[in-house]
């Protein structure tokens, strides 16, 4: 833990007391602050009760005492309209804040000197966050990982100089970072995500931008529109920017040339680093991953050597294209964090020949988006809720199944799949739909592939097993 010594004295609101918020709590009473907590479910305020932290339902108290709110960044801020609590807050002149910025502060005042690596996007942020973490860790250096992947930020160990964190940062968190300055600040993309919580696309754009433009320097994305003008305006501004591209040459920066990456200075060009052969690692959209970790690591004082090594002993993240096992020719890889059609696009834009199970609770828009890869796919074995409509869909240009459960999907791919005498296969579980049709959340649905891959007659698992 983190204790909040910067707000020691200082009496503390928090609204919303889940796993982050009640760690969030703890790290403030440990630093000596006085913190007076509530939330919208009432079993969370026994939680925190049991505990021994302090709750009373805000609505009755006098804001006017309170230096600092937290809130969750699970409560809307701005849209669609402010939570009652940041009303209140703001109605007695009572800054409202997130824990990463408590981490923010609590590095600020005990080891400014700590490297700090922040990651946003709409896409591949935990991805990154967590390529950079190993990469650094695989170095033999501390790497703390935490913020939306893995840890709250406030369990993380305290702040040293010799100790490295790599915090994953959601637009609501920034929301509520005002004074966040990472050694290096990663922006990976920008396309139409959350408007419910941010109103517009120009305010989540804004919102986005502050992480970067608080940074030593901005690792930036520039495949996108609103990303390449968020660089051009950091430059003009005098911050030290640096460009990645994972499809176009630059004349400066980092760009993906098939999966060599490669470095730009004034024009010319010098090959840093390589993807060829790193499963984990396939696809345009991992090669930009890696290009933002590179960057990121050359910032806080890692080598090339050092870098390359990480890259290849990259295990991939859990549930996001994940090779779980393979027999044979046949490859499974597990990708039930897809739970939409665009992000089920990436997998199915890595493997040329695919036997894909899809399916689950629909959303809006099925995917009908995804029809420029069924060419890659040898059948679709089609399960939960989903199934029919997504049959419907491929009707005579995918060879289909409606399997059912995902059990007899993964059973009968994968004899499928075995019986192709083409190159290597690979049975994919990418849903492009949410799990809640049979799962509990989409880790329950992966680690439910993993055991149905693990159960078939001589499989080679790849990675271990998490």
């Amino acid at each position: 833990m983190i204790p909040a010594t910067s707000f020691a004295g200082r009496k503390v609101a928090l609204f919303g007391l889940g796993g982050s918020g009640l760690a969030t709590a703890r790290a403030l009473a440990e630093g000596g602050a006085e913190v007076l907590a509530w939330d919208d479910n009432p079993e969370s305020v026994a939680k925190a009760d049991a505990e021994g932290i302090a709750t009373t339902d805000l609505r009755g108290v006098d804001w006017s005492g309170f230096a600092s709110f937290v809130l969750s960044p699970g409560v809307p801020l701005t849209h669609p309209k402010p939570h009652w609590t940041v009303e209140l807050a703001r109605a007695a002149g009572v800054e409202v804040i997130g824990d990463v910025e408590l981490f923010v502060r609590e590095r600020n005042r005990r080891a400014p000197g700590a490297p700090f690596i922040a990651i946003t996007g709409t896409n591949g942020k935990s991805t990154t966050t967590a390529l950079t973490a190993h990469i650094i860790k695989a170095s033999g250096r501390d790497a703390q990982m935490g913020g939306n992947i893995g840890r709250a930020v406030m369990t993380l160990d305290e702040p040293s100089p010799d100790r490295f964190y790599v915090v994953e940062c959601s637009s609501y968190q920034i929301d509520l970072a005002p004074s966040i300055n990472p050694t290096a600040g990663v922006l990976l993309n920008l396309t139409p995500d959350h408007l419910d919580r941010h109103g517009t696309m120009q305010h989540y754009a804004d919102i986005k931008e502050r992480l970067v433009a608080g940074s030593d320097t901005a690792i930036v994305g520039v495949d996108d529109s609103y990303c390449a003008q968020i660089a051009d305006r950091l430059e003009q501004a005098g911050r030290q920017v640096v460009r990645i591209s994972k499809r176009l040459p630059l004349p400066d920066g980092y760009f993906a040339d098939g999966t060599d990456l490669m470095e730009a200075i004034h024009g010319r060009y010098e090959r840093i680093g390589f993807l060829e052969g790193i499963g984990s690692l396939r696809g345009q959209h991992n090669a930009q991953n890696a290009l933002a970790a590179v960057a990121a690591c050359l910032k806080v004082g890692l080598d090339l050597g050092e870098i390359q090594s990480g890259l290849e002993s990259f295990p991939g993240l859990a549930h996001r294209m994940e090779q779980v096992g393979r027999k044979g020719r046949v490859l499974f890889v597990n990708d039930s964090k897809a739970t939409n059609a665009d992000a089920a696009a990436p997998a199915l834009s890595s493997f040329p020949r695919i036997y894909w199970i899809a399916g689950g609770l629909p959303k809006e828009g099925g995917i009908s988006s995804l029809r420029g890869f069924f060419p890659r796919i040898a059948k679709a074995y089609l399960i939960g809720e989903a199934a029919p409509a997504f049959s419907a869909t491929l009707g005579d240009a995918v060879p289909y199944e409606i399997s059912g459960t995902l059990a007899a999907a993964v059973e009968h791919a994968a004899a499928d799949a075995a019986r192709d005498d083409g190159g290597e296969a690979v049975v994919l579980l990418s849903p492009a739909c949410a799990s809640f049709d049979q799962f509990r959340n989409f880790e329950v649905r992966g680690e439910a592939f993993r055991q149905a891959v693990n159960a078939i007659e001589g499989i080679e698992a790849i990675g271990g097993s998490r």
